[in-house]
């Protein structure tokens, strides 16, 4: 086919943009960052709340994230897979990861999940729009938003806390005495999507990733061209130009560009090709570069959404992985 569609996906295809930071660098780095955190007590407290759901238990989750930050999360698991005995079967679950500027929102907005029958772990990002706060101390100014604090200081920078969060929420879930811990899935949408995907580049308990149109991808070119929060950096940038080098220095650290040969399961992602937030060439930059089983789904009409299809192609890709 020679039409302008199978054209662009050719390109897209063959994009291979370059890493960002020496790869024994990047591995010496998380080796150490993940290590301070081996042993360390998640701290998991879960209070009974009011189920809108019939069959479906409650509960308000609480861990220890970064900087013993608590992270809250609704913890959820439908009265499903007794034996014969009536014990409860361990679950599949799914960890789910908000976009920029959300929250983990009301339980009802996770009723697909737990309709397949598994448990669900929805957790916030810190400072954004839940209940979780922030305890990491800002050290020089930063522009609105949450992003471009601490951006010059790679293990002191927002990234990093945000990321530890998602890595330890996954921590959190395997840890449930109602998890299947062999069927556990990273799943999110544009800053859900990147932590999906960074979560399980650094913590082997995922077993399977969704990651609609995500961010952490490409950073580079996304703080030239993204207009969403990578363009907060730009605006810092755009005061600070004496910082552009730190700035990317800080960046490649939580790149999945950079990343990618980290993920070992296997893989759905999604893009929309009239996306101005997470633009095809991050998400493919990265998509090219992942080594593990993967699938990507096209959405040559698609801005920044999740369409009714990808809903459909997200739940037939766990199906599958969680047989």
């Amino acid at each position: 086919m020679n039409h302008a569609i199978a054209q662009r996906k050719r390109e897209l295809e063959a994009y291979l943009a370059p890493t960002t930071i020496d790869h024994a660098e990047l591995n010496a780095f998380w080796d150490a960052a993940l290590s301070r955190y081996d042993g360390k007590p998640l701290d998991v407290r879960r209070e009974r709340t009011e189920s809108p759901f019939n069959g479906v238990t409650v509960d308000h989750l609480t861990y220890q994230g970064f900087d013993d930050t608590p992270i809250h999360a609704w913890f959820m698991v439908p009265d499903v897979g007794r034996g014969a005995d009536g014990a409860r079967n361990p679950l599949p679950c799914v960890v789910l990861f908000p976009g920029y500027t959300d929250d983990r929102g009301y339980p009802e907005r996770h009723a697909g999940w737990l309709l397949q029958g598994y448990a669900v772990l929805a957790v916030d990002v810190r400072g954004q729009g839940g209940e979780t706060g922030n305890h990491l101390p800002l050290r020089s100014g930063a522009v609105k938003g949450w992003v471009s604090g601490n951006v010059l200081e790679p293990e002191r920078s927002y990234y990093h806390a945000m990321t530890i969060d998602a890595v330890r929420a996954v921590d959190a879930a395997a840890a449930q005495p109602e998890v299947d811990g062999a069927r556990l899935a990273a799943v999110g949408a544009s800053q859900g999507g990147g932590l999906a995907l960074i979560s399980a580049a650094l913590n082997p308990k995922v077993t399977a990733i969704v990651a609609d149109i995500p961010n952490l991808c490409h950073m580079d070119f996304g703080v030239l061209n993204s207009s969403s929060s990578l363009a907060e950096l730009a605006q810092h940038l755009k005061r600070y130009p004496e910082r552009l080098e730190a700035a990317l220095h800080t960046l490649a650290h939580y790149d999945m560009l950079n990343l990618a040969p980290r993920i070992k399961v296997p893989v759905l992602m999604s893009v929309g090709w009239k996306d101005p937030v997470c633009m095809p060439e991050t998400v493919y930059a990265v998509y090219n570069r992942i080594e593990a089983d993967k699938t990507i789904k096209d959405y040559p009409f698609s801005g920044h959404e999740v369409s009714e299809a990808q809903n459909r192609e997200r739940i037939l890709f766990l199906r599958e992985r969680f047989r």
